[in-house]
């Protein structure tokens, strides 16, 4: 079953419920729920849902993709397909796709997305795409394998980095919390 909005209205209220400081950023995919918009279309160009991956290795680094057509350094993901069933699971199935990384030696830190980012993406004439927003689902994985075969199409390149070096201070918070051992 294709994802729905019922599970990305519960995805965010969730992550809401753990960040109640975020509302304001979060406020156009809130509205375009509200307004019953299909998120999960990528042919939505008020804005639709994407799935990306934080990798962190065993080393504690995180993983950073070339992504060909931004000509950007971003984490690895993407946009949902229909035999996706939740966000993470497209998010999962984005980083083996773009990094060739066995899915079997790539465990989910956490149930929630560890960061939620909306962000404006440039129109693209080549695939008749106008201006519009990515709704961006940001989940948290930890591995100890290294990287496959990279999907030519739309990584070139990719390079483990520090996680000072994530440039979202929200996001590198997010994470170093989630990374924190439990305190009995």
């Amino acid at each position: 079953m294709p994802i729905t909005n019922e599970h990305i209205r519960a995805t965010v209220d969730s992550y809401l419920h753990v960040h109640p400081g975020e509302r304001k950023s979060l406020a156009l995919v809130l509205d375009l729920l509200e307004q019953g918009v299909e998120l999960a279309s990528r042919k939505e160009f008020r804005g639709h849902v994407t799935a990306g991956v934080v990798l962190i290795g065993a080393d504690g680094r995180v993983l950073q993709i070339r992504h060909v057509a931004l000509d950007k350094w971003l984490f690895p993901g993407g946009h949902v397909e229909a035999e996706d069933t939740t966000l993470a699971d497209a998010a999962l199935r984005e980083l083996v796709e773009e990094t060739g990384i066995d899915g079997a030696n790539v465990v989910l830190t956490g149930e929630l997305p560890a960061h939620i980012d909306v962000h404006p993406i440039p129109a693209n004439i080549n695939k008749n795409e106008p201006d519009h927003w990515h709704i961006d689902f940001r989940f948290l994985f930890r591995t100890t394998s290294d990287i496959g075969n990279l999907q030519t199409e739309d990584v070139d390149d990719f390079c483990w980095r520090s996680r000072g070096a994530i440039s979202d201070g929200e996001l590198r918070a997010h994470i170093e919390a989630a990374l924190k051992p439990a305190t009995a």
